[in-house]
């Protein structure tokens, strides 16, 4: 969690700054390949990518403490981040719903026109499905069904049933973010296509490679950089909630000792990414009914249709619901944990 808990986003610009700055931004969507690919980019001699998501821009995007107040990290800190890497040719915030809010497109453009962006996007029915899964084991959903829980976005839009301590209820509004039509045209829109790149979660599983190459290309730096392509178990569960609730939410004196003992806030993230990872497992997520399936495939396929004509790009896959689903996690690529933590 931020230290800084300023709900204000000055209007600020990187051109009069004199601090390094970010100038790259993943956007998401959430659970479509965002950590690999900001992975496999972090270990490019010439892109940083912040060590966590740090969701600056926004300022629609509405976070919480698990005690309910409201926070946003503060500029100062946010820059901070980026401080040590002014020699890189990009420096990189991955937020991944940054794709979802409606303002901060237009909130980067302000404040660094010249930016490029990432976006990666998944079969939504595949995305919130996932999506639901991270959001249990974050604990920010206690709805264990996806059924359910995709039933119940109405009441938890008028913040009926939300499970307390949740951080970030517009989370929880599983189709919304999901449909990607508005949010990619608005990138589009205020960036132009010369700077922006959607890729889909498809090639980067078929083509991990290949894809990172095309993002190389993108990016105008060294397209012979080859990483690591591991491939891992996407779908977690948390070994102790209890562990995992002490580590969303420290008592006041166990924080101020974690601030004595390791003083960098780099280095405490990092060990926050590494207690989480002791506190995980893989596990299967259950599967979705082909009932299901069919369902939410028909109603997002006009939102799939608008996708095609705006990336000019066959999304029949995304149109033709599976007949089955065995409910094997998805695989997909990512780096192992050790090689060059930004």
């Amino acid at each position: 969690m931020p230290d800084d808990h300023s709900t204000n986003l000055a209007p600020r610009r990187a051109q009069d700054e004199v601090r390094p700055s970010p100038n790259l931004f993943i956007v998401g969507a959430p659970k479509s390949g965002t950590t690999a690919l900001g992975s496999y980019l972090g270990a490019h001699p010439d892109v940083f990518v912040a060590g966590k998501e740090l969701s600056y821009f926004g300022s629609d995007l509405e976070f919480r403490t698990t005690k309910g107040g409201r926070w946003r990290i503060g500029y100062d800190t946010y820059l901070e981040w980026f401080s040590r890497h002014g020699e890189a040719r990009y420096r990189t915030d991955r937020s991944v719903f940054y794709l979802y809010s409606s303002r901060a497109a237009a909130e980067i453009h302000t404040y660094e026109p010249a930016s490029r962006v990432i976006a990666l996007l998944r079969n939504p029915v595949d995305q919130m499905h996932s999506q639901h899964s991270e959001m249990l084991f974050q604990g920010d959903e206690d709805i264990a069904s996806f059924t359910e829980a995709i039933a119940a976005e109405d009441d938890r839009r008028r913040g009926v049933r939300v499970p307390p301590g949740c951080q970030k209820v517009f989370g929880l509004l599983y189709r919304d973010i999901a449909r990607y039509g508005d949010q990619v045209e608005r990138y589009l829109s205020v960036f132009g296509r010369d700077q922006v790149c959607v890729v889909l979660y498809d090639d980067l599983v078929a083509d991990a490679a290949a894809t990172y190459r095309r993002v190389l290309d993108f990016l105008e730096v060294d397209p012979d950089h080859r990483p690591e392509f591991e491939v891992v178990n996407a779908n977690k569960v948390v070994r102790s909630p209890r562990v995992r609730d002490l580590l969303r939410q420290a008592p006041p004196g166990l924080r101020r000792l974690g601030r004595l003992a390791v003083p960098d806030e780099h280095a405490r993230a990092a060990l926050r990414r590494r207690l989480h990872g002791l506190n995980t497992r893989g596990k299967a997520r259950p599967p979705i009914s082909a009932e299901l399936r069919r369902q939410l495939t028909a109603e997002f396929a006009p939102d799939i249709r608008r996708l095609e004509t705006l990336l000019d790009r066959d999304l029949k896959s995304w149109l033709t619901p599976k007949d089955t689903d065995t409910g094997k996690a998805q695989r997909h690529p990512r780096v192992g944990s050790d090689r060059r933590a930004r």
